[in-house]
């Protein structure tokens, strides 16, 4: 259940389309309804619209599309990070309307898509990096932000990015991805204002240690403005993008009601 869905339960109470009892019951219960190996979404699809996530990386095609299925009617929307064509082909039989990026190892389903404002740029430094740069991407549509997509061969060298710069420093938040070239944040960061999160990968060549040394330079690098998510964390890179974005269009978030230290 997410937010919208909760305003129209509250619109049929009103109008006396649904008994206030069972609403109730509803809302108070579904927030800790289990999963076997995954707990449903809904108290925080409630809070900030993000879909329903199931991870399929060490489970069967059959409990990918088990969860899938539960997460779906939980929260009404759906990303499926570390898909394999077996998974995929499970997911199909349980979803058949489900979008998929197959390079990306991506599956993600959203009937009813929401508004999208604001702005994010994600950028990967090479083609090897654009899969978890998509999986970013899509995370940050399916919270509600426009996402402009900054997948040029070499980006993480400033003369090509300069034809890109408007664009990065019209965003509300950055994400960089890169695993061989690992300091594409650092350079972002030198061209915009605005915050960069930086998402390592393994994709990179020779001593990269799947991934480490990448994530290493870029916890170290001394550019401020720059979050760094874990390996290959591109769900989690566009998320935090999206909830910077979203708070930025809200207005800076709700008002406190009392001083933050008494």
């Amino acid at each position: 259940m997410d937010a919208d869905t909760l305003r129209e339960m509250l619109a049929d109470v009103a109008e006396g389309r649904l008994r206030v009892d069972d609403a109730a019951e509803k809302i108070t219960a579904e927030p800790f309804l289990g999963l076997g190996l995954a707990a449903g979404a809904q108290g925080q699809a409630l809070r900030d619209g993000t879909p329903g996530l199931v991870t399929a990386a060490g489970k069967t095609p059959r409990q990918v599309a088990a969860a899938a299925r539960r997460a779906f009617d939980d929260v009404g929307r759906l990303i499926v990070t570390r898909v394999e064509p077996a998974h995929l082909e499970a997911l199909r039989l349980e979803l058949p309307e489900m979008a998929h990026d197959i390079d990306g190892r991506l599956a993600w389903y959203d009937p009813s898509p929401r508004p999208r404002r604001g702005s994010i740029a994600v950028v990967a430094a090479g083609q090897e990096d654009v899969p978890v740069a998509e999986e970013a991407a899509v995370t940050a549509e399916m919270i509600g932000a426009c996402v402009a997509r900054i997948y040029e061969p070499g980006a993480c060298t400033l003369h090509r990015l300069a034809d890109r710069i408007g664009e990065l420093r019209e965003a509300t938040a950055v994400v960089a991805v890169a695993g061989a070239e690992s300091g594409l944040p650092g350079l972002v960061a030198s061209l915009v204002a605005n915050p960069v999160v930086a998402v390592p990968t393994s994709t990179g060549i020779g001593a990269s240690f799947g991934g480490l040394a990448a994530l290493l330079a870029m916890l170290t690098a001394s550019a401020p403005g720059v979050a760094v998510v874990n390996i290959d964390n591109g769900y989690g890179a566009g998320y935090y993008a999206a909830t910077i974005n979203r708070v930025a269009a809200a207005g800076g978030g709700r008002r406190r009601t009392a001083r933050p230290w008494s």
